[in-house]
């Protein structure tokens, strides 16, 4: 019996003590977990399994000491900064041992096998002054590598206009970058490549929608013209050359370059204008004279003609029509004399009129007197008024008359009573002021007969000097000062 007591006695003992040892040594683990992290736990990606707050402060501290950070600009250049560079380091805020404040280590052996991952906002300061200093020496900062951005924009070129794609350019905004190198800091990235945001962009696109709009609008004026019915002939502003002088508005509307019009206008002046031109006219004695000076002829309005083709350019639609005429002639064509006019050969006093190439009058006549300088002014001249009757004033003379045919300033075509002569020298000595004096049936006809406009071509077939007055609206050609 006593044995019996001894052996559970024993029993007892031996089971009280594994029970111990198994207390202390439970303890003793939770008690090692009290100021170490469990296996597999993992803090902002690094492995600190068994580890102490210590061990992980120094393991965060040194990684910050190694921290680089690798910028790549648009142009893939790169700039690196290192942590030791801006004096990076961490500074313990307690969020580490607030981790292990929180690990209940008397429970350790429901963590013992399970995955233990943390991310913790540690707390890692920089010298901001040294990070500006490094950001503002990297290479897209630098002077020579900076190149503005350019907008898209219309260009004309020989087959109408075209847009002319946008320039990225390498323009840094040096605010936005250092936001992103500071977040990539902030975040421990170790690569950081600079986006388009971190640069200056182009306002205007190629795929812009005003610009396409704008470029649709200069397709209407690609096809438009303005076609010239001039002189008996053709000549066409094409759609090529408008496009070429035009500004396209932001509001679609069209600005023409009115110097341009004015230029236009000047080269068809100079083209198609007769007025004053030299002339080989053909006499009716069969040979050729040449003859210029005088009033008549075509002459194109220029500023009427400019204001006219920026109108018409601006309606944005073809149109065929003749220039802006400051004066006609009687008839179209490079030969503006035509089959009807009045031919007066001076030096033979004869006169001859036609109409629609019919020889209406044959006359003599008798011109300004060339003794005194009162020679009748030569060169083309036309038809300005009928007058009947009519009187002729001078500083010393009045005279009526039944016709009166004004065609260079105040000199004209009348019937001259008072003579009973006509033709031969008399013009030399006995002369008229320097109107044309006709016998009265050739002045009847010819004013029965006569169109305003009627070319008048009058020449001398030998040098003479006239008055100053006359001598203004003749021609160079037929007549010298002496």
């Amino acid at each position: 019996m006593a044995k019996k007591k001894s052996v559970k006695k024993g029993l007892i003992i031996g089971i009280s003590s594994v029970v111990v040892l198994l207390a202390a040594a439970y303890a003793g683990v939770g008690y090692y977990f009290h100021d170490h992290f469990y296996p597999g736990t993992v803090i902002n990606e690094t492995n600190f399994s068994l580890g102490t707050v210590e061990a992980a402060e120094a393991k965060i501290k040194e990684e910050a000491e190694d921290y680089l950070l690798a910028v790549h600009d648009r142009e893939d250049r790169v700039s690196y900064i290192s942590g030791s560079d801006i004096d990076y380091h961490y500074e313990s805020d307690g969020s580490i041992q607030k981790m292990m404040d929180e690990q209940n280590s008397m429970l350790w052996p429901l963590h013992i096998g399970k995955e233990h991952s943390h991310t913790v906002e540690v707390k890692m300061t920089y010298d901001e002054s040294k990070l500006v200093t490094l950001v503002e020496a990297m290479d897209c900062f630098k002077e020579e590598n900076i190149v503005k951005p350019e907008d898209a924009y219309l260009k004309y070129t020989e087959n109408g206009y075209e847009i002319v794609p946008e320039k990225q350019g390498s323009q840094p905004l040096e605010e936005q970058i250092m936001l992103d190198v500071k977040a990539a800091i902030d975040s421990r990235q170790s690569v950081l490549q600079l986006s388009d945001n971190d640069y200056v962009q182009p306002s205007v696109t190629s795929d812009d929608p005003k610009l396409q709009e704008k470029l649709q609008v200069t397709e209407k004026y690609k096809n438009m013209s303005i076609t010239y019915e001039i002189e008996g002939s053709e000549q066409v502003l094409d759609g090529t050359t408008i496009l070429s002088w035009l500004t396209i508005n932001d509001d679609l509307s069209v600005t023409v370059d009115s110097d341009m019009a004015a230029s236009y206008a000047q080269q068809l002046a100079s083209k198609y204008n007769t007025y004053a031109a030299t002339r080989s006219f053909e006499t009716t004695a069969g040979d050729t004279v040449k003859i210029g000076g005088g009033d008549y002829g075509w002459v194109i309005n220029k500023k009427g003609e400019a204001a006219q083709i920026v109108e018409d350019i601006k309606n944005g639609e073809s149109v065929t029509r003749e220039p802006k005429y400051e004066q006609r002639a009687f008839v179209e064509g490079a030969d503006d004399i035509g089959n009807t006019y009045i031919e007066i050969d001076y030096t033979n006093q004869h006169l001859w009129y036609y109409k629609d190439g019919s020889l209406v009058v044959d006359s003599d006549l008798v011109s300004g007197n060339l003794n005194n300088g009162n020679g009748s002014p030569d060169g083309v001249f036309k038809v300005i008024s009928r007058q009947s009757p009519a009187t002729l004033k001078g500083e010393d003379y009045e005279s009526d008359v039944t016709y009166f045919m004004p065609f260079a300033y105040n000199v004209g075509l009348h019937d001259a009573s008072w003579r009973s002569s006509f033709g031969g020298s008399i013009y030399k000595n006995g002369g008229s002021h320097g109107c044309i004096n006709l016998p009265y049936d050739a002045a009847d006809t010819i004013y029965k007969n006569v169109e305003l406009g009627t070319p008048v071509v009058a020449y001398y077939r030998e040098d003479v000097k006239l008055t100053s007055n006359n001598a203004k609206v003749s021609n160079a050609y037929s007549y010298s000062s002496k």
